[in-house]
């Protein structure tokens, strides 16, 4: 069993946050692949259901961001997940706006999320950091990350988001490569060269013979053209 365990905080006020695109990615991947309904569980929500053939639970901790190990071990004590299965959709200020990245185990780089579940299960356990780009300074972070997503971010949060949908089996299956792949044809899809679908080349026509070039006349002499003025 794997637990995809989405980061944010709860409450309509947080839905539209920078801090809260892990909990919009595990929203995507419920809706898209038939999990079930979102109910109140481990001190937060719970969606169950399956990918790459095993059993798969989404869950969003609704203890604020700075309390996710709270959430994510009960979670993991009830269903005796070990650390390994755990994957972990959070934001990440040092990665590019729509960059994707996979790891396992490693620091928690400041994220308190982060930091909260290092406090109550350790760090072995896997990430997908998903970036959403740096303010430019640090006294600037907690505001930028505490705000919505601009408008203009919606032209890459949307592919993003529908990418990580698109690879959800391939990370449950540990297929990180494939994974990444998956949303990257979303956020760079290839290019349509605007000639349309590629047909068979039709052979060139066959030409026609030309006919050949009527013979200039020759001139009549004296005595035919004598012979013509008796014959008009």
């Amino acid at each position: 069993m794997k637990l995809f365990a989405g980061l944010g905080n709860p409450g309509a006020d947080y839905a539209g946050n920078r801090h809260n695109i892990g909990f919009m990615a595990v929203d995507r991947i419920a809706a898209d692949h038939g999990f079930g309904p979102w109910r109140k569980d481990f001190h937060g929500r719970v969606s169950e259901g399956r990918l790459a053939g095993q059993k798969v639970l989404l869950l969003k901790p609704e203890t604020y961001m700075n309390s996710s190990g709270r959430s994510v071990q009960a979670a993991m004590t009830f269903w005796k997940i070990a650390p390994s299965d755990l994957v972990v959709l959070h934001d990440e200020l040092d990665l590019a706006p729509g960059k994707v990245r996979v790891k396992m185990g490693g620091g928690h780089a400041g994220h308190n999320g982060l930091r909260s579940i290092h406090g109550a299960i350790g760090e072995g356990y896997g990430r997908v950091r998903l970036g959403i780009g740096h303010p430019g300074h640090k006294d600037l972070v907690a505001s930028y990350v505490l705000h919505d997503f601009a408008k203009a971010d919606r032209e890459w949060l949307e592919p993003l988001l529908q990418g990580i949908s698109d690879g959800a089996n391939e990370l449950a299956a540990g297929e990180e490569a494939k994974f990444l792949n998956a949303v990257a044809l979303r956020l760079n899809p290839p290019r349509n060269s605007g000639k349309g679908a590629e047909t068979t080349p039709q052979a060139p026509k066959a030409e026609l013979p030309k006919p050949p070039a009527p013979e200039p006349e020759k001139p009549l002499s004296p005595l035919e053209r004598l012979a013509q003025k008796f014959r008009g």
